[in-house]
């Protein structure tokens, strides 16, 4: 359709949608100088609504700020990150135009070390400057063999990144194990059945315990393993309630009742199948109750939520951008698991992400 034939009003809407995703991310940036500045923790350890001034003074910001912090809330309010209210006299009447801000559920997410449920460790991480700059590279990507987007731009992959750069590497740990806590959270509660009759498990990649340490408190008889690399398992106490074992997943994976995985989008089929095969002969048959539990996406799962699927390709993307992996439909999961040698599964939507139990072929 060319230019001339598209109505005023529709080129209209049409240039406010580009302009849309163009400035899209501005949102997580403000969302990030908010967290940055403490409001989400400043106004739950307020207990109440605050104001725009008794914002300012808490944050020990300039007076002169007071019109940008506005601007910025602005926003967010419109992001429904916070929310807004008014005071009002008994008579019914607004006390003064001063503006109240409040928590919304997904702020009280990025509140720091109240709940196991604060995400601002995964938040920060995945707008840190290292981890953002990929994007720059990804076009350019798109025209090489190999590689990724985060390997032109810093000449390493990401596991070589996170092996040589302590910082990158306490942040990348920190980020992944915040959101596992949030999902266990949900999980064990919600998908305890999952965990019926296990006496032990191997959390594969399990970094720093994030999922483990949830696991082995939900589950005291359950006997809870993680497997990483060694330059992870050093850096993590040997108290911490459950075992760590360092090796490479994809020649050894200790032998247990069950294996855990929430890592495959990060790699390729080949490399996923090669997983799930040292998975296979590290469990029992499924008779004795062996079985692989995996927690990641199924794509399209919740085809009646736009928001929903959007967020999954957004997921899938940033696989592209830093690893070799992909988010995965469910044909796709199906495929590898024929392929490693698994007979059936069982899918349980979870949020944005779903238990996958895989089961080995009868013997």
């Amino acid at each position: 359709m060319v230019l001339e034939a598209v109505g005023s009003g529709e080129l209209l809407h049409a240039h406010a949608h580009l302009w849309n995703n163009l400035f899209s991310f501005i949102k997580p940036m403000s969302l990030k100088c908010a967290v940055e500045l403490g409001i989400p923790d400043i106004i739950h350890n307020h207990g109440e609504p605050m104001s725009l001034s008794d914002l300012v003074s808490a944050i020990h910001i300039p007076v002169s700020k007071i019109d940008q912090l506005h601007r910025l809330m602005q926003l967010l309010v419109h992001t429904e990150m916070f929310s807004l209210s008014v005071p009002k006299h008994k008579d019914g009447e607004t006390e003064k135009m001063e503006e109240f801000y409040a928590l919304t559920p997904s702020s009280r997410l990025l509140v720091k070390d109240v709940t196991k449920e604060c995400l601002s460790p995964f938040f920060l991480f995945m707008l840190d400057s290292s981890v953002i700059n990929r994007w720059l590279f990804f076009s350019e990507w798109f025209k090489k063999e190999g590689t990724t987007p985060f390997e032109l731009c810093h000449g390493l992959t990401i596991w070589e990144h996170a092996n040589r750069c302590l910082n990158f590497n306490d942040k990348f740990n920190q980020a992944m194990s915040s959101d596992s806590r949030f999902f266990m959270s949900t999980l064990v509660t919600t998908c305890a059945h999952v965990f019926d009759g296990l006496n032990s498990l191997v959390d594969v990649g399990g970094g720093t315990g994030g999922a483990s340490l949830a696991l082995a408190e939900a589950f005291p008889n359950l006997e809870v393993t993680v497997l990483d690399l060694p330059h992870v398992v050093a850096r993590f106490p040997a108290d911490s309630g459950v075992n760590f074992t360092s090796g490479d997943m994809f020649q050894w994976i200790p032998r247990a009742d069950a294996v855990f995985l929430k890592i495959l989008h990060d790699w390729s089929d080949e490399e996923c199948i090669t997983i799930l095969q040292k998975c296979k002969e590290a469990i029992p048959s499924k008779e004795d109750g062996g079985k692989v539990i995996i927690l990641e996406m199924v794509v399209n799962s919740n085809r009646g939520d736009h928001k929903f699927t959007e967020t999954q390709f957004l997921c899938d993307l940033m696989m592209c951008a830093g690893v070799n992996g992909k988010e995965r439909g469910e044909d796709e999961w199906k495929k590898l698991f024929e392929n490693a040698g698994f007979s059936h599964y069982k899918i349980t939507p979870v949020g944005l992400l779903s238990v996958l139990e895989v089961f080995p072929l009868l013997q």
